[in-house]
Order: C-alpha cells, then sequence, then structure tokens
C-alpha cells in the first residue's frame, strides 16, 4: 500500500518538475538517458521521463474509471441475479466473457473511429462480465445463509436484503477480485493504444509510446523499456495487493 501511495504521490506532482511533455526538440533527438533528461528524449526531442508521467495519469485514469463502470455494474447485475435465481445472467457472461476485448475494440473503432470512446466502450463491452459471475456465485452462496432468511421473515425486501445483508459479506473478494482485474484492463487498456485504437499522436499514453518506440528498439532502446516497464510494474504491484487482500 505505501509503493501504491508513492506512485501516486510521483504521479501528481512528479510532471511539474519536468518538462513539456509535448515540448518538441530537435536538437536532442533520441537522446540517451542524462542528467537533463532522465530516461532521455524521443524521436521529436521530446522529454521520455515527462511523457511517461503525463501517460501514466492518462492510462491509469483510464483503467480505474474503466474498471470502476464495470465493476460496478457486473457486480450489481450479478448480485441481482443471484438473489433472484436468473440463471441465464451468469451464462450470458460467460459468453460475453469468451469474446476477446481486442477483437471487440477492432470492431468498435471501425464503427466509432479511433480514440478514447473506442477503448472505453470495447473494454466495458466485455468487462463486466467477470464480476458478474462472481457477484452471482457469491450471492447465491449467500441467499441460502440463516441470516437472509431472517432478514425476510422481518418483512425484507431484495433490495434492502442485498444492500444491507449480503453486499458487506461479499465486498471483500469482490474488492480482491477489483485488484487481480485491475492488470487484465490496464494491459488491455495498453494494448489498444498500441494496436492505434487509443489515444492519438501527439497525446502521451503508455501503450501508444512503446507503439511509438519500436523502430527505435535497437538503437534507442529506452524509448520502449521506459513505458513497457511502468505497465508491467504497475499489473504486477495490483496484483500483489488483490492476492494479499485474497489472503486476509
Amino acid at each position: 500500500m505505501r509503493r501504491l501511495l508513492l506512485l501516486l504521490l510521483v504521479l501528481v506532482f512528479g510532471l511539474s518538475y519536468l518538462p513539456d511533455p509535448l515540448a518538441v526538440d530537435y536538437g536532442a533527438i533520441l537522446a540517451p538517458p542524462s542528467a537533463a533528461h532522465l530516461l532521455g528524449t524521443d524521436q521529436l526531442g521530446r522529454d521520455v521521463a515527462a511523457r511517461l508521467i503525463a501517460g501514466a495519469r492518462l492510462t491509469l485514469g483510464l483503467t480505474l474509471a474503466t474498471l470502476a463502470v464495470t465493476a460496478v455494474s457486473g457486480t450489481v447485475l450479478g448480485a441481482v441475479a443471484g438473489h433472484l435465481g436468473l440463471r441465464a445472467v451468469p451464462r450470458i457472461a460467460d459468453v460475453v466473457a469468451a469474446l476477446p476485448t481486442i477483437l471487440v475494440g477492432l470492431i468498435t473503432a471501425a464503427i466509432l473511429g479511433p480514440g478514447l470512446p473506442s477503448v472505453v466502450v470495447a473494454v466495458c463491452a466485455v468487462g463486466w462480465s467477470p464480476f458478474t459471475r462472481q457477484a452471482y456465485h457469491l450471492t447465491v452462496r449467500e441467499t441460502g445463509r440463516e441470516y437472509v432468511e431472517a432478514a425476510r421473515s422481518l418483512g425484507a425486501g431484495p433490495v434492502r436484503v442485498i444492500t444491507r445483508h449480503i453486499a458487506p459479506n461479499i465486498a471483500g473478494p469482490v474488492l480482491a477480485h477489483l485488484c487481480l482485474r485491475f492488470a487484465g484492463t490496464l494491459l488491455t487498456v495498453s494494448g489498444l493504444s498500441f494496436l492505434g485504437l487509443g489515444v492519438q499522436p501527439p497525446v502521451a499514453e503508455w501503450g501508444a509510446m512503446v507503439a511509438d518506440g519500436r523502430t527505435y528498439l535497437f538503437s534507442s532502446p529506452h524509448l520502449v523499456l521506459a513505458p513497457a516497464v511502468a505497465v508491467v510494474l504497475t499489473a504486477s504491484l495490483a496484483t500483489a495487493l488483490g492476492r494479499s487482500a485474497l489472503r486476509e
């Protein structure tokens, strides 16, 4: 948790101490890491460290936003379906979960065009299904417990039973699953941007930075390594946090 807070502080305050991530300097094209440019510069002379932090705000913000939407909608749908015994809902979720998000992104981009809306629609269209399946099975398990039957006997309706009795008891596993899903969502968002379906130049985003730097992989590997390592470390941190929550 301390590492996560430190990462957030760096993302919030770090950009103010770095050059403009969009500033072009043709005199410093593909410069290696140095005191002037901590992570070097790209093919247009833009500071890689500044673009990495600016891209983190967009990449992580988009990941968190889509994850929040899919987690809330999927959990609510699964809890309601589990309490009411709607078995068709998890079956539909199984079918949706089998759809490749990248393929959905390609179809969405063909309809809406490349950009943030395509990424949001593609991730949200598939991302709700794992939360729905989990919430459904957890709710079915809790619905058969004595405390739920007692609440029903006292006249509690479905909404009250779900919100006041079942939800607190399934919140722990759902939050742990949320942390574990963060890594997959982050990789999906970055992957769609890598394919050119997400943000468009000159906006900085981790996946797009990897795509831009792959041409210079052997001559200037820092262009690819910096955003790639950022994605891997952030995903690993979120996964470790989720596993820690599961053990507790």
